[in-house]
């Protein structure tokens, strides 16, 4: 039975990760898929994450399971990162927090929340988006929609049509937010953005729902929450999907979490039951390893110090790249304005190429860029600055 099926596409970011690992070519540039890379091209591993492995390792820690949402301790340290140890929500016990495998899971078990407890609800996604978002909502039966959100022409985000595309948005939909470091294109609401946001989720009876994967990466960790707890002030619920894949390096350990947040503690454990019940079905209880890197490192201050550094030192790598690809480009005399680049934040970024261009820099250049134009910008480094932003002059030019 399986010879009739037909073989399925391949990813189209983790696809280009395999295409890129056969390419025999020594010069070869990935700047596909959301990993973040060092100076030397190489995705390090935290010294804070092994110093807390140390400690893991050496403790007397118990076998066995862990429960249906993971450890207490996991879901404190999570919640006093993403709003702040002294929040209200915090305090008046409004959140609660599952440990899911990756961000993946946590928007998955959102998914089948959402689906079984709201079958009418429809989700607005940005137009673009992650591309595994779909495909996530699709597998949980949320039916989609999509709201206006970057103006190519401008190179800047669309506010207007996002807040009028949003009007048809009926009461009790989901809204699917990027917290900060907007994927694929880098760009953020601003405060007074995430203002109108909130305001209009508030009106409308919306229900929000944070895609928060690069805390930390853009402007800080507090300033990347900015968003999150605007959206908090209004009081109503909303969902929290967090990863600590990029900004602990955890890449292997699929570390991510479910926050449930309602308009009181009550309406939250309601909620979370079913989110429980959801877990139960699908994968039963999470992975401990990299839950127990995060608890540790968070509660302990030198561990937590040396981290926020090594965060900062990755997020201004970050930085350092977008503005030294804005200064190369314009050094290849190209008749292009591409300071929109070091406007953006977080990993990525929207260059503007064609899957024509993108085609021929894989095929010519060995320079490897998902079909949409979006680029790892932490993928770049000092070395393969000029080689890349050399073929990208030679792929803008007039056949």
């Amino acid at each position: 039975m399986f010879e009739q099926l037909e073989m399925a596409p391949p990813d189209a970011i983790l696809g280009l990760t395999e295409a890129f690992k056969a390419d025999p070519n020594p010069a070869k540039i990935n700047l596909g898929v959301g990993v973040y890379k060092d100076e030397n091209n190489l995705t390090p591993i935290l010294e804070s994450v092994k110093r807390a492995e140390e400690r893991i390792l050496a403790s007397d820690r118990a076998g066995g399971y862990l429960s249906i949402s993971g450890s207490p301790d996991y879901a404190r340290a999570v919640q006093a990162l993403i709003f702040g140890a002294d929040h209200e929500i915090v305090a008046s016990g409004r959140a609660a927090t599952a440990h899911t495998p990756g961000g993946t899971g946590a928007l998955r078990v959102a998914g089948d929340f959402i689906h079984v407890q709201f079958p009418s609800a429809r989700i607005w996604m940005s137009s673009p988006t992650w591309a595994n978002h779909g495909a996530i909502f699709a597998a949980a039966g949320v039916p989609a929609e999509t709201y206006a959100y970057y103006d190519h022409g401008e190179n800047a985000l669309d506010f207007d049509g996002m807040l009028a595309a949003l009007q048809g948005a009926a009461k009790g939909d989901v809204v699917l937010l990027h917290g900060c470091c907007h994927n694929p294109t880098g760009m953020d609401p601003s405060p007074e953005q995430w203002r109108a946001i909130a305001a209009l989720t508030q009106e409308k009876q919306l229900l929000p729902l944070l895609d928060f994967a690069y805390q930390g990466f853009g402007a800080g960790l507090e300033e990347d929450a900015a968003g999150l707890r605007t959206l908090c002030a209004t009081g109503r619920p909303l969902l929290v999907c967090s990863s600590f894949s990029k900004n602990f390096g955890l890449y292997c350990e699929r570390a991510g979490a479910l926050t449930v947040v309602g308009e009181s503690k009550d309406a939250a454990q309601k909620a979370f039951s079913h989110v429980k019940k959801s877990i139960r079905a699908n994968y039963s209880n999470p992975p401990a390893h990299g839950g127990a890197i995060v608890t540790t490192i968070l509660g302990d201050a030198e561990l937590r110090a040396q981290w926020e550094q090594e965060l900062e030192t990755m997020r201004g790598r970050i930085h350092a790249m977008r503005n030294l690809f804005v200064e190369a480009m314009h050094a290849q005399g190209v008749d292009r304005d591409y300071s929109f680049i070091a406007r953006q934040e977080g990993m990525f970024s929207f260059s503007g190429l064609t899957k024509a261009q993108v085609e021929y820099l894989r095929k010519e250049h060995a320079i490897y860029i998902v079909g949409s134009g979006r680029i790892n910008v932490a993928g770049m480094t000092p070395k393969n600055m000029d080689a890349l932003c050399t073929a990208i002059a030679q792929a803008l030019k007039p056949a």
